[in-house]
């Protein structure tokens, strides 16, 4: 297997599974209704801000891989279209699948050589550098979707 294919599979890892941290993305967000996905807890961002922040970064770096100019700003990527009801959550999760496996399709078909190029604009490094840090900053958010998902299932409770 190629850099290019590994990293693939770790994009696939984090979103559905078969990683060594065992959690994913999808697995997750199964259970998480509009009301769980758009609710605060202590001020942080809702399970829904923290799944677009981390697609804001995949389709970022998706423009790039289909040969266009990186347009994105971090100032952007907490600010998501408003979810009115479950049929947004529901829509929100699926374009996250979705862009979440044409982003691995893309990786995938990267010549290893590239990966050592530069992403872009030389300031933000190699595709290499990028493309995994997506997948630890997804593995980040994630872990903090799981928290806010117990404090909310726990408040609920009482």
């Amino acid at each position: 297997m190629n850099i290019a294919a590994q990293i693939a599979n770790n994009i696939r890892g984090v979103y559905f599974g078969g990683n060594w941290t065992v959690s994913n993305m999808k697995e997750h967000l199964a259970s998480v209704n509009f009301t769980q996905a758009t609710t605060q807890v202590f001020g942080f961002n809702t399970i829904a801000t923290l799944l677009f922040h981390s697609n804001y970064y995949i389709e970022a770096a998706m423009q790039v891989l289909n040969g266009l100019p990186l347009t994105s700003s971090d100032k952007f990527s907490f600010t998501h279209p408003p979810l009115h009801s479950e049929a947004d959550w529901q829509n929100m999760l699926e374009k996250s699948w979705e862009q979440a496996e044409q982003f691995a399709k893309l990786v995938e078909q990267l010549p290893d050589s590239q990966l050592f190029e530069d992403f872009s604009d030389k300031k933000y490094g190699s595709y290499f550098r990028n493309l995994q840090g997506i997948i630890e900053h997804t593995h980040y958010h994630l872990g903090q979707i799981v928290l806010i998902k117990k404090i909310i299932l726990q408040e609920s409770e009482k």
